[in-house]
């Protein structure tokens, strides 16, 4: 189960462009027995995924969560200390439930100034390290910086860049079940 934004959500694309969705229908090619269940919202906050993580739990059952959230709250200037709070809310609750968690690094524009900025950052490792989580890179790391696969906003990544990011995903996700093992 994938909780995320809307960079997982698809924001400004048709769903079947959407990262997701090229991934699901690579599992699906290569005859890998994984269903992602999207539960990603645009402008999705780690307090509003908490309403919502006991629910999503319950009705999906998942046996692996990867947890892409943060972004909105650092966009927000969220206190770092509650982004913390609820990244490990969402991983223990997730841990509790039986699933084996990834938490994705996510990294915000800089022009909430550097310390906020490294604090921020700092917060995933820090929240995987205390609870056991896999700590997974963030996918936008490299798309961010090309123009040519952000849509207009500069903030979320457009329909060339999805395949790339597909692709990114599959590796990323591989390492993480290979390391369950």
């Amino acid at each position: 189960m994938l909780i995320g934004d809307s960079l997982s959500a698809g924001y400004g694309l048709k769903q079947a462009q959407a990262w997701v969705n090229l991934l699901q229908n690579k599992y699906v090619e290569e005859k890998k027995p994984i269903e992602i269940i999207n539960t990603a919202i645009s402008g999705q906050t780690t307090d509003n995924a908490l309403l919502k993580i006991d629910t999503w739990l319950k009705v999906h059952k998942p046996s692996h969560v990867l947890i892409e959230l943060g972004g909105n709250d650092g966009i927000r200037g969220f206190p770092i200390k509650l982004l913390k709070k609820h990244l490990t809310e969402l991983v223990e609750k997730s841990q509790q439930s039986g699933a084996k968690v990834a938490l994705m690094e996510i990294q915000i524009p800089p022009n909430l100034g550097p310390r906020y900025t490294s604090m921020f950052s700092n917060s995933y490792g820090k929240v995987a390290q205390d609870t056991g989580a896999y700590l997974m890179p963030y996918f936008m790391t490299e798309i961010a910086v090309d123009k040519a696969l952000m849509q207009n906003d500069n903030l979320h990544p457009n329909a060339k860049a999805q395949p790339i990011i597909r692709d990114f995903m599959h590796a990323e996700v591989g390492k993480w079940l290979k390391s369950l093992k």
